[in-house]
């Protein structure tokens, strides 16, 4: 099931949001004070990619993950966040679509908290 929901997940738009998180990312890393964003960015595309089978786990994030956490909610989190929510809310309009709608709200937690979240 999970190899078949990652691959409807590529054509209903997986490729997509790859490539967004990706650009995302590398905007982030032209700057030294962005890499650290950026490179969450990349963990978050991986994600993307192929989210079926996969979990999240928050937490363990220390004091500096704190600090980038926080930076990172005021200044491009909660759109990542929103804009996943909200993509979400349509997908689970269909009972077909409930599965993927439910991935999207897997990716607007790991938007708002991405430093020291573990995906396994």
């Amino acid at each position: 099931m999970n190899t078949i929901g990652n691959l409807i997940w590529l054509f209903l738009g997986g490729i997509i949001a790859f490539i967004a998180w990706t650009f995302a990312g590398l905007v982030l890393c032209i700057t030294i004070i962005g890499i650290p964003f950026g490179l969450q960015c990349f963990k978050i595309a991986g994600f993307v990619l192929w989210p079926f089978g996969k979990q999240i786990e928050l937490g363990n994030f220390g004091a500096g993950g704190l600090i980038f956490n926080l930076i990172w909610l005021i200044v491009f989190g909660w759109e990542f966040a929103i804009a996943h929510l909200i993509i979400g809310a349509f997908f689970c309009l269909t009972i077909i679509g409930i599965p993927f709608g439910m991935q999207h709200f897997k990716f607007a937690k790991l938007g708002l908290i991405p430093f020291g979240a573990k995906i396994y």
